[in-house]
């Protein structure tokens, strides 16, 4: 079945253009103009990824992904007008996955789209058998596309998922934000790709209740990355 993307932009050109690109590779799309709508449509219908305008009319695209993220872990990609990295990072700290800025290539945004839904997929289908990781009270699983901290359920994103998985898969050793940006992310890394990484360790934390200025898993290893230890 083709995934169902929520399409928001006040912007009508826009948003049947996104439409019309994201219609021509299969997908089954469902666009509004306003936050309102979406959210009605969030509420009522399954969805596998969601792209959302910062700038509406009603219900900003900050708001709406917060309150996607209290009860749904799809990816969802942020439309911005504007460069300014606040407004990145703020995206991020929400629960967003990527950022396109405007303008954009429609067909950058479909690769976009379907390398999040590929690791959405990864995250929500049945791993391989020995697909476990145990760290200190903390159970990462890939088959059962789960996590626990000493024994309660942590809902991640697929992108937090695979972060905290490949940092608990090379527990003891040390990575760097580049390694990780570049085998979760499968990008090009730069200089302002350690602000995205930092940006979902700090939400991770958040959200495994950890400190973070003495943090007991994800510990910073100063000028070098991140490290979970054995």
């Amino acid at each position: 079945m083709e995934a169902r993307i929520l399409v928001v932009d006040d912007e009508k050109e826009i948003a049947d253009l996104v439409e019309l690109f994201l219609t021509n590779e299969g997908f089954q799309v469902y666009k509004y103009y306003t936050g309102a709508e979406a959210m009605e449509c969030v509420q009522t219908t399954s969805l596998d990824l969601a792209i959302l305008d910062v700038m509406l009319p009603d219900l900003d695209g900050f708001t709406l992904c917060q309150r996607i993220r209290e009860s749904y872990t799809y990816p969802i990609i942020m439309l911005t007008a504007r460069e300014q990295e606040m407004d990145k990072i703020t995206g991020l700290t929400l629960g967003a996955d990527d950022y396109v800025t405007k303008p954009f290539r429609p067909l950058e945004l479909i690769a976009r789209v379907k390398a999040q839904l590929r690791r959405y997929k990864r995250y929500s289908s049945p791993g391989s058998e020995d697909d476990v990781i145990t760290v200190s009270g903390l159970v990462l699983d890939r088959e059962k596309h789960g996590c626990w901290l000493n024994e309660k359920p942590i809902s991640l994103t697929p992108i937090e998922f695979s972060i905290l998985w490949y940092l608990c898969k090379n527990k003891g050793k040390v990575v760097s934000s580049e390694e990780l940006f570049r085998v979760v992310w499968k990008e090009k890394y730069f200089t302002s790709s350690n602000n995205t990484v930092m940006v979902h360790i700090r939400h991770i934390r958040e959200k495994m209740k950890d400190s973070a200025e003495n943090p007991k898993y994800i510990k910073n290893v100063w000028g070098v990355g991140y490290k979970v230890e054995e």
